[in-house]
């Protein structure tokens, strides 16, 4: 490992706890300051910087009866990644000492050996008579009879990327089709919730690393926005009403528009629900008409102020609003044109008639056609059927068997009355959340917007993708539901090519984006491969993101070759070392005069799922 100086953090601390049911979380702690769910088969917390130091808060929380064992958390002095010690001590007896010699040195610090790997080398553990680790080393390394001891420390791997924790939203529990687990909180309906039955958004956020991209805007196109609304007001970006001719949205009739929105960028913010790509920006435009010049008004402003995914969960199948060419031509601008020439990916409903034919806009073939299933994974019966139908999501079926979705409801919105009258916003009648904020909701109008969400994960995971690209993927990705009947050459009317799989959906827009890398990689395999250098000595000064430490030249290809699709806009350098007479390369992110700005690209890169902690370049000259 070479010789380290180690910095005890002043926040974080590695827990292992007792794992029973039964067993309850230490006291002042909670699921949100777990920063790594495991290393060094400990569980780091940040504990904050209030209050007692970090000796005397590990001290208190040693005393849980919970608590097994605690320790502190380094990192190296002038980095940020966190160390752990596991226990182990790597040792390295002088020549000549005999097996009973070296146990004189282990019975001294109370060291039990766990592997014996030479006539003088061995790992050993601590025990609970043992000081730290880190302290014992020390010990050891002061001993006449020993060459070398090192504590055997944890940290995140370079690749490294965590699941992410789970909202805290307090409503992210009703929101089956993220994960279906099968269960239903508070009631006693007889829904039928079949574990499973989702679109797998959870696992496309841990694959992602993240919850997608501040950089990707959604454009819910309908009437009856509440842009007051706390879920949805920090989205906001370039909102529009073509009623008033403004960004002031026309409020009061319609109720529609702020129930999709939440479906698609609800702000993960702990209030209430969670949209699917809750780190999207959002783009309300109201005034949807019937009109060719409000059609080619709405698309137009979509391409012109950069709208990356379109969601519309309107229509009409009445054959005298069939679209005439002009609107088709409008919408399919967009489809191509938008994205500066990659296309927005444009999605319609496929209505809620129970009929066999579409909404007539959305079987544009440009269009995303999107139906409706149930949390049971069967077709949901109102939705229209159709050749033209892309995919289905999940949504509401028929109540009570099976759940509706949960979304975010405007201030005015009168709810529905019951047959006493009373006003009710939940199928079941008992209100969740903060009252007046959130209702059930459901249809295609539902299905649309959570599909809509899933391409701006895709779009996250590689922004060069075509909107053509995005369609195909979501249908080659989805899975095949209902029964094997219902496909005709992997296509049912009733659900198109299948239920969206965001996690599979996310995985191939990933494997397109590293397509140029993948090719690096078959040279680097092979042998053979012609790569362009611009080589220059760069000055050892202001500091970058460390993002990787290779000993082989050809993995420090992939590596670059993968950041610099990412960060292209910074520089990307090389540090060329020797350790332990190996040389070493250290792949280095951005040159900034201070490290703020180096902090900052940190975290954009750990949005891209790329691990890396912040260097000073002077050090590495």
């Amino acid at each position: 490992m070479g010789e380290i100086t180690l910095v005890k953090s002043e926040n974080l601390v590695g827990l292992k706890t007792q794992k029973t049911r039964s067993a309850s979380k230490p006291k002042g702690i909670n699921k949100n300051q777990k920063v790594h769910t495991n290393l060094g088969d400990f569980e780091v917390f940040d504990l904050g910087a209030k209050g007692k130091n970090i000796d005397d808060k590990l001290d208190d929380i040693r005393k849980e009866e919970t608590v097994e064992v605690g320790t502190h958390v380094f990192h190296t002095e002038n980095g940020e990644l966190p160390m752990v010690p596991n226990g182990d001590i790597y040792i390295v007896f002088e020549d000549g000492l005999n097996a009973e010699e070296q146990q004189l040195v282990l019975d001294e610090y109370h060291l039990v050996i766990t592997k014996r790997r030479g006539p003088n080398k061995l790992t050993a553990t601590v025990t609970e008579n043992s000081p730290n680790p880190i302290k014992t080393s020390l010990f050891l390394q002061k001993s006449s009879l020993v060459r070398f001891a090192e504590p055997d420390l944890d940290a995140p791997l370079q690749e490294y990327f965590p699941e992410l924790v789970q909202p805290s939203d307090v409503l992210y529990q009703y929101q089956w089709y993220f994960k279906n687990d099968g269960n239903m909180p508070d009631t006693n309906l007889p829904e039928r919730m079949e574990a499973g039955q989702d679109s797998k958004i959870q696992d496309a956020w841990n694959r992602l690393g993240n919850r997608g991209s501040k950089e990707i805007t959604i454009a819910v196109v309908d009437n009856g926005f509440d842009n007051t609304h706390p879920d949805l007001k920090p989205a906001l970006t370039k909102p529009f009403d073509f009623w008033t001719n403004s960004a002031q949205m026309e409020t009061g009739q319609s109720t529609h528009g702020t129930a999709c929105a939440g479906l698609a960028v609800a702000r993960d913010n702990g209030n209430g629900i969670v949209g699917v790509a809750p780190n999207s920006k959002y783009m309300p435009l109201g005034g949807v008409a019937f009109s060719l010049k409000r059609t080619e008004d709405i698309f137009d402003y979509c391409i012109n102020n950069k709208a990356d995914v379109i969601s519309c969960s309107w229509g009409t199948t009445r054959s005298e609003q069939r679209p005439n060419s002009e609107k088709i031509a409008a919408i399919t601008k967009a489809a191509r044109e938008g994205r500066g020439g990659k296309g927005c990916v444009v999605l319609f409903a496929a209505g809620n008639e129970n009929i066999d034919h579409l909404n007539y806009y959305a079987t544009i073939p440009d269009v995303i056609a999107v139906g409706a299933c149930n949390s049971e994974g069967t077709h949901s019966i109102y939705s229209n059927r159709g050749f033209e139908l892309s995919v289905c999501a999940p949504s509401s079926g028929v109540w009570p068997l099976h759940w509706p979705t949960t979304t975010t409801r405007p201030f005015w919105d009168p709810g529905r009355h019951d047959e006493t009258g009373n006003k009710k916003f939940w199928r079941d009648g008992i209100e969740r959340g903060t009252p007046g904020l959130y209702k059930h909701f459901g249809g295609t109008s539902a299905a649309t917007p959570i599909v809509a969400g899933i391409c701006a994960l895709m779009l996250s995971a590689n922004p060069d993708l075509t909107a053509k690209e995005v369609k195909e993927i979501l249908q080659d990705t989805a899975d095949k539901i209902g029964f094997h009947h219902d496909y005709f050459n992997g296509h049912s009317v009733k659900y198109g090519y299948g239920r969206v799989n965001a996690d599979r959906a996310v995985a191939e827009a990933l494997r397109r984006r590293e397509g140029g890398i993948k090719d690096v990689e078959n040279s680097v395999r092979s042998g053979k491969g012609l790569f362009r250098f611009s080589v220059s000595r760069h000055p050892s000064e202001g500091f970058g993101v460390q993002a990787g430490v290779f000993a082989q030249y050809g993995n420090v290809l992939l590596h670059v070759e993968k950041v610099q699709k990412l960060f292209r806009q910074h520089n990307i350098l090389v540090n060329i070392n020797e350790l332990h007479g190996k040389t070493v390369y250290k792949v280095i992110v951005g040159s900034f005069s201070n490290k703020s700005e180096a902090q900052a690209l940190r975290g954009k890169m750990k949005n891209e799922g790329i691990e890396g902690f912040v260097a000073d370049l002077s050090k590495l000259g």
